[in-house]
């Protein structure tokens, strides 16, 4: 299939599959015409970045779940590379939660003592 139909079956730019690509993501073959010609395989890669990249990953981060996938695996999230990026990035999810955590008991004591009929509460 032609880059076209790729973007369009993935929801995702052209711009970015050429960026992907760019990036060693994504390996397009190019037919006679010099035009990209993807696969079956190709969709399952870059909805796999997709979705990877909406929950929060780096496209970097993206890297060893398209090795996983283009080894066999079903899934691009089982292997141990890719295991070790859903677990640093669940450390640093919980890190910015405790941030936010702490800002937040910040600014409520700041409401509290700034006007304390509100008692800090939403």
């Amino acid at each position: 299939m032609r880059i076209g139909e790729l973007a369009e079956r993935t929801g995702v730019s052209t711009r970015s599959l050429r960026y992907y690509e760019q990036q060693g993501l994504l390996s397009a073959r190019r037919a006679a015409n010099g035009y990209r010609d993807y696969s079956e395989d190709d969709v399952k890669l870059v909805s796999e970045i997709r979705m990877l990249l909406s929950v929060g990953l780096t496209l970097e981060d993206t890297r060893p779940f398209v090795a996983c996938l283009r080894a066999g695996h079903s899934k691009g999230g089982s292997c141990p590379d890719s295991v070790a990026v859903y677990q640093r990035k669940l450390s640093e999810i919980d890190d910015q939660i405790r941030v936010l955590l702490t800002r937040r008991a910040e600014v409520s004591a700041q409401l509290a003592g700034a006007c304390p009929f509100f008692g800090g509460k939403r």
